[in-house]
C-alpha cells in the first residue's frame, strides 16, 4: 500500500476555552520513526490520546491506512494495530513474562471438553519472539516484578509486534533506564521499525531523537513550530550549521502564538 501509514490533517481539540490542539498536520510512514519533541503543555499528550483513541478531535481528519478514521475508544485502536506504551507500562509485576506475553489471549486446548492453558505452546511462541528481537531474559518464568525497566519494556514492545502492531507511539520510553538500558532500546526501536513498524517517540531528550529518529517533529503551543529530517540532523555538518538552518515551518498557520512572542520577536 502506498501512502503514509497515518496523516494528521489540521487537528484540533478544544476543552472549553482552551485549545490543546489548533491546527495539527503531520504524516507518519511505514517504517519510519517519529521524535514528537516539545515542552510541557505543549499538546503531544492531547495528540498522542487521539490517535491512540483516548480523546476525540473538536476537529479535523485522521487518515489511517488510506482510510478516514475516528478511535472512539483505545481499544479500537489497538484493535487497529495501534498501541501507545506508557512510562509505567501496562505489565502484571506479578506474574511470569509468558503471562504477560498472552494476557487476555491465551492459547487453550481441551482435556476431556475442559479448556486447559496450552503452556508449553505459548512459552515457546514467547521464546521465539523474544529471541528474534534480540532481547536477553534470563527465564521467562521468573515474575516481571523482578526484571528490569529495559527488560520490561522489551516485553511491551515485542507483544505488540507479536500481535500484529502497525504503529506504536512511545511515550518517554526512557525516562527511568540507565545508559546502557537506553541504548539497548534506542537499537530495539531501529529493529522494529526495520519491519515496517512506524514509531512515534516522545521525548524531551535531544540527543536521543538524533539517535534514533528519521524525523522531528516539534509541537509547540498547540500547532506543529517545525519538522526536520532527523538523519540529516545526525550529519556533523548539519550539526555545525544547524544554528543557522532552522527547522521547516508550516506557514501561518504553524507561527507561534501572539501570546509568545516578546517585543514582536519569538523568545
Amino acid at each position: 500500500m502506498t501512502g503514509p501509514l497515518l496523516r494528521l490533517e489540521n487537528v484540533t481539540r478544544k476543552f472549553g476555552a482552551i485549545e490543546a490542539l489548533r491546527g495539527v498536520s503531520f504524516d507518519i510512514g511505514r517504517g519510519e520513526v517519529v521524535a514528537l519533541l516539545g515542552d510541557n503543555g505543549a499538546g503531544k499528550s492531547t495528540l498522542v490520546k487521539i490517535i491512540s483513541g483516548g480523546l476525540e478531535p473538536t476537529s479535523g481528519r485522521m487518515i489511517y491506512e488510506g482510510r478516514e478514521t475516528r478511535f472512539a475508544t483505545p481499544a479500537e485502536a489497538k484493535a487497529a494495530g495501534i498501541e501507545t506504551v506508557y512510562q509505567d507500562l501496562s505489565l502484571c509485576t506479578n506474574v511470569d513474562v509468558v503471562a504477560n506475553f498472552f494476557m487476555g489471549r491465551e492459547l487453550t486446548r481441551r482435556y476431556l471438553g475442559i479448556p486447559v492453558l496450552d503452556e508449553r505452546a505459548m512459552e515457546a511462541a514467547t521464546a521465539k519472539a523474544i529471541a528474534e528481537a534480540g532481547t536477553s531474559i534470563p527465564s521467562l518464568r521468573v515474575n516481571v516484578e523482578h526484571l528490569s525497566g529495559g527488560q520490561r519494556q522489551a516485553i511491551e514492545l515485542n507483544r505488540f509486534v507479536h500481535w500484529g502492531g502497525k504503529l506504536v507511539l512511545l511515550d518517554e520510553p526512557f525516562a527511568a533506564l540507565g545508559v546502557e538500558q537506553t541504548r539497548r532500546g534506542l537499537a530495539m526501536i531501529r529493529r522494529i521499525a526495520a519491519q515496517g513498524i512506524g514509531v512515534v517517540v516522545i521525548t524531551h531528550i535531544m540527543q536521543q531523537a538524533f539517535q534514533v529518529a528519521d524525523r522531528i517533529v516539534v509541537i509547540r503551543q498547540g500547532v506543529v513550530a517545525g519538522d526536520d529530517d532527523g538523519r540529516r540532523s545526525r550529519s556533523p555538518d548539519h550539526r555545525r550549521g544547524r544554528a543557522a538552518r532552522p527547522f521547516r515551518t508550516g506557514g501561518r498557520r504553524n507561527r507561534p502564538h501572539p501570546s509568545s512572542l516578546t517585543n514582536g520577536e519569538p523568545p
